[in-house]
This record gives structure tokens, C-alpha cells and sequence, in this order.
């Protein structure tokens, strides 16, 4: 083996290979034809070294896979509601707010406003409990965009909410990439340090047209730009997007994750539209239908994305909850296990996995 050769497999090993791979690799004998053709049939098992939670069921990284990995134990996060409005509700930045969104913020499933934040936790906990018994909390402020309230609020809420349970092992804030001032990011950062933080940044789509359309009131760099901001504050990062908005066609939406893999987050959440009642989208599309996703459609292209996805990101989830009395359409969204099912079979069929499109196709 060469110097050259020598250096190229310590670099390797040093990235964190397993035990056993370090000692057969280390065998001063071991040709280095064969030691690459071993790397390479490792790299193809392992996906990621440090993201190998694929397997024959679920041909992607699952947040839960990815969780269990982590914490060797069931995680769950408890939504809580912190009272905040949003900046393009209020009139900050517009008014009306986005036009898909409920009037719970697209919190439907979080505490209630009103009790104080050890109740709420306590309450769906509770709930929680009933199906797992053992596990770790996230405190998750859902509803609304959740930095958008002066700092000392800020304070105030997240330092209760992580120390509502000692079984909490994160913090998880859903916001909007316009609701992060310099003075919010550095008081994150120094949170971060005592109790990881995660932050949701809502980008649903990179297409100006159809961000305007639904008033998102944000454009695409100041997405990205937020992104950097808390990536350099070493703050994880999950991305929400949204399949099926208005006149969006399967190349739109592939685009918009090309985007996101350009970008360095670690996590994202994949939903389908729900068109819902006492939303101005839904009050649209009563008076003047257009087309929506079939199931098999949504299949088809949350395959695709998820082909096109890096490897290294964690898929939160495929599918999205609605009230069942607020839901006007597509009635299939309400059979959440029948759609990643339906994912899961295609991908086995195919006999693809995560990434693999990204791989094959991208030139890094």
C-alpha cells in the first residue's frame, strides 16, 4: 500500500467506522484493492454512517428509527401551545395569514392556550401514556409562529418548558424564517448549549408564484438565509413542505426538495394539503374547485421526493393531520397508516431507496 493509499484509509477510519471494520482494515497485509471493494460494500450497507436506519420495511430514515438509535427509547413530542400569533396575521409583515392554515395556527393537536404550560404538558402526556409508558419527552411549541413575541416572553416560556418533566430530552419550536432577530438566535444558541433545540421552519414551497398565492409573505432567501443563521449557532434544522398546493405540478414539487438538499438541515416533515373549513383557502375551493391529489398521486410523487431526498436527512414524516370535522378535502388523508403504507410498498417494489435518485443523478 502506498503513503497516498495509507492516508486515504486512516482518513476513512478516523470518520468513525466500526470496531471490527477498523481491524480488518488495519491488517498491514490486506491489499487495497480489496480494502476499497470492502468500503464500498459497507458504504452500500450502511447508507450513512451515522444515519443506518433503513431496512427491508421502511426504505428511509423514520424519525422514530432515528430517535430509538439516539435514546434507546420510544420519543414523543408533547405539543404545546404558547399563545403566540403570527407575524403575517397580525400585520407585521400582512394580514389574512396563510391561506391553508387553521385558525389554531396549524396547532389543531396542541394544549390549550389558556392553561398554563404545566397542564397542558401534563394533559397530553397523559393521553401519550395510554399508548407508551416509557419513553422521552420533546416539549414541541406548535401553533402559531413561536418566536414571534418579544425576547423576555421567549425566555420565559422555553425556560418553564424545559423543566416541565425530567424526561425531556428536547426542545422543538415551530416558526417562520422571518421570526428570527439577531437578539432571538444568540438566546437560542446559549439554550441550545443546556438543552438541544430543534427549530420547524415552514418553507412549503420554493416557487414565488405559489408562495404568494398563499400568502406565506416570506420569499425563498429569507428561508435560506435562516437556515444559515441557525445552522452557524449549530442549531438542528427541520424543513416543512406541503405536496398539492394550488397548481403545483409533480416537477414543482421535486424542485423544492432539489432545493432543501442544498441547504443544511437534518430534518423534514412531508404533508399533503388539507383544504379545511374556516380557512380562505377552503372557502375557495368550495366556491371554485380545482383538482387535488388522488391518493395514488401522492404516492407517486412522495416517492419520487423521497428518492430525491440526501441521505443524511430524517424524514419526520409523509403524512399530515386534520380535524375530522374541520377536513372538506381529500378525504383519503384521513387514513394516515394506508398512506405510508402505500409509500412503503412502492419504495420496496422499486427496490429503491432514500437518496438513491439524489446519488445517481446529482453531480456534487
Amino acid at each position: 500500500m502506498t503513503l497516498n493509499q495509507e492516508s486515504f484509509i486512516k482518513k476513512i477510519v478516523k470518520g468513525g467506522l466500526d470496531k471490527l471494520v477498523v481491524n480488518f482494515l488495519n491488517i498491514p497485509s490486506t491489499p487495497f484493492h480489496i480494502i476499497i471493494s470492502y468500503l464500498d460494500i459497507y458504504d452500500k450497507m450502511n447508507l450513512v454512517k451515522n444515519m443506518n436506519l433503513m431496512n427491508h420495511e421502511k426504505h428511509y430514515n423514520t424519525l422514530n428509527h432515528y430517535y430509538r438509535h439516539k435514546y434507546q427509547k420510544k420519543v414523543y413530542k408533547i405539543p404545546l401551545n404558547g399563545g403566540f400569533t403570527c407575524p403575517n396575521i397580525d400585520g407585521t409583515v400582512a394580514t389574512g395569514g396563510c391561506t391553508f392554515c387553521s385558525f389554531m395556527g396549524s396547532g389543531d393537536f396542541a394544549g390549550n392556550k389558556r392553561e398554563p404550560l404545566k397542564t397542558q404538558f401534563e394533559n397530553i402526556k397523559e393521553m401519550m401514556q395510554m399508548k407508551w409508558n416509557d419513553g422521552y419527552y420533546i416539549a414541541y411549541f406548535q401553533a402559531n409562529t413561536n418566536t414571534h413575541a418579544p425576547l423576555e416572553r421567549l425566555k420565559e416560556l422555553y425556560e418553564e418548558a424545559i423543566t416541565l418533566d425530567p424526561n425531556i430530552v428536547m426542545l422543538s419550536i415551530g416558526t417562520r424564517p422571518d421570526s428570527l432577530p439577531l437578539d432571538v438566535l444568540d438566546y437560542l444558541e446559549d439554550l441550545n448549549k443546556r438543552m438541544p433545540i430543534q427549530i420547524e421552519l415552514g418553507l412549503q414551497t420554493i416557487h414565488e408564484k405559489t408562495s404568494d398565492l398563499i400568502n406565506r409573505a416570506h420569499d425563498l432567501k429569507c428561508f435560506d438565509d435562516a437556515v444559515k443563521a441557525l445552522r452557524k449557532r449549530n442549531i438542528e434544522v427541520v424543513v416543512h413542505v406541503i405536496n398539492g398546493l394550488p397548481y403545483e405540478t409533480k416537477e414543482m414539487m421535486i424542485e423544492t426538495i432539489k432545493h432543501v438538499n442544498t441547504l443544511d438541515i437534518q430534518g423534514i416533515k412531508i404533508h399533503m394539503l388539507h383544504l379545511m373549513e374556516k380557512t380562505k383557502m377552503g372557502y375557495d375551493y368550495k366556491k371554485n374547485p380545482w383538482p387535488l391529489l388522488s391518493l395514488e398521486d401522492y404516492v407517486d410523487i412522495t416517492v419520487d421526493q423521497i428518492l430525491w431526498l440526501r441521505k443524511d436527512i430524517i424524514i419526520h414524516r409523509l403524512t399530515g393531520d386534520a380535524p375530522s370535522k374541520m377536513l372538506i378535502a381529500p378525504t383519503w388523508t384521513k387514513k394516515k397508516f394506508v398512506v405510508t403504507n402505500e409509500i412503503d410498498k412502492k419504495l420496496r417494489a422499486l427496490k429503491l431507496y432514500q437518496g438513491d435518485y439524489y446519488e445517481k443523478y446529482t453531480h456534487h
